[in-house]
């Protein structure tokens, strides 16, 4: 969900009169709601409580009560991220795809089988959630995953001759001169940049924030977040754009990389997700994609045509995801309060 999530911003209605009146929200036009709502969708509040918890739980040491420019900023983009998320979150609501207690036990169990309890426990601590925290993030996470397997997935269908013309038209990079591995990774680095390549604007400014901002991202993978979701959301390297994926290298290449990470690469398995690599660049997260072996790839190979598939898999996916998300947001009502706060703050200047 994460990829397309922030990205879209779609249509923001503002406390006015005739939406006020219209969603009978309050009983004149300049009072909102409640000084604790800081946006409607759907007539559903979203407190500013939550909002503050999803501020900790992504930036533990952001402030929260500021009033600088890139607090604000850092405000509105997580409110921003919650409307789309409880836009979804109804319209599975909507289409009987809540997740069921079993659905969240069976991750909420995943999550905790590598760690011991007091170490779970520290994780949670540091992300400022208790375990029915985690279980409420969870049930949307899976109820929100349902509803776009169901709306998107279903819909995508590979045929052999778009494979076979993928092959024909790629068939080059399917020969290997040597052995090669496909990497992707989250990078967070701890130096203020000015561009920062997300879709998040997501960027630490010293080691500090660095730090934790990749043990937030390493327990959303553990959470089951997709790693391309992640990386394209939150990494801070030139790869985020593709989902953290940085294509195919020849292995001979590991021989000028890190010490440390070329050993851990070289005993990965495919699929498998490290475990978090300081290194002088920053922080890492690596996934390994695959490995292959030197020489021509046919297309007759089931791990070829696997591979083909996947890859237009991804590309329809990603263009339905970004239609369903553009769709869903015209389609909700929603007022931000404090989206029209910040406006009138500026105005009284």
């Amino acid at each position: 969900m994460e990829r397309r999530v922030g990205r879209y911003r779609g249509r923001v209605s503002v406390a006015g009169c005739t939406v006020l009146g219209m969603l009978a929200l309050s009983a004149g036009c300049d009072k909102p709601v409640s000084k604790n709502v800081a946006a409607m969708v759907n007539g559903r509040a979203i407190a500013f409580s939550e909002l503050d918890r999803a501020i900790a739980e992504q930036f533990p040491n952001a402030p929260l009560k500021g009033n600088a420019d890139q607090t604000l900023q850092l405000r509105l983009e997580a409110l921003r991220a919650l409307i789309d998320n409880e836009i979804l979150l109804q319209r599975a609501e909507k289409e009987g795809l809540l997740a069921s207690d079993a659905d969240v036990d069976a991750k909420f169990n995943e999550l905790k089988t590598p760690y011991t309890q007091e170490e779970f426990q520290k994780h949670l601590t540091q992300l400022k959630m208790s375990a029915t925290d985690l279980k409420a993030v969870l049930r949307r996470q899976i109820s929100v995953e349902k509803l776009l397997n169901k709306e998107i997935g279903s819909r995508i269908t590979i045929t052999d001759a778009e494979v076979a013309a993928f092959y024909k038209a790629n068939k080059s990079g399917f020969n290997l001169a040597e052995n090669k591995i496909r990497l992707a990774q989250i990078l967070v680095t701890n130096t203020p940049a000015t561009n920062v390549n997300n879709l998040k604007n997501s960027k630490a400014q010293n080691d500090q924030e660095a730090k934790n901002k990749i043990q937030m991202l390493e327990m959303r993978l553990r959470q089951g977040e997709d790693f391309a979701s992640v990386a394209q959301n939150y990494s801070e390297d030139q790869g985020a754009a593709n989902g953290g994926d940085v294509g195919f290298i020849p292995e001979s290449t590991l021989d000028q990389a890190n010490p440390e990470v070329r050993k851990i690469i070289l005993n990965m398995m495919p699929g498998q997700v490290s475990q978090i690599i300081h290194t002088a660049e920053g922080y890492r997260i690596i996934k390994l994609i695959s490995r292959e072996m030197a020489g021509q790839r046919q297309l007759e190979d089931p791990r070829v045509q696997e591979e083909i598939r996947q890859e237009l898999f991804t590309a329809k996916q990603q263009l339905l995801r970004s239609a369903f998300y553009e769709v869903a947001r015209s389609e909700a009502k929603v007022v931000n309060y404090y989206a029209q706060s910040v406006l009138d703050s500026r105005d009284k200047k």
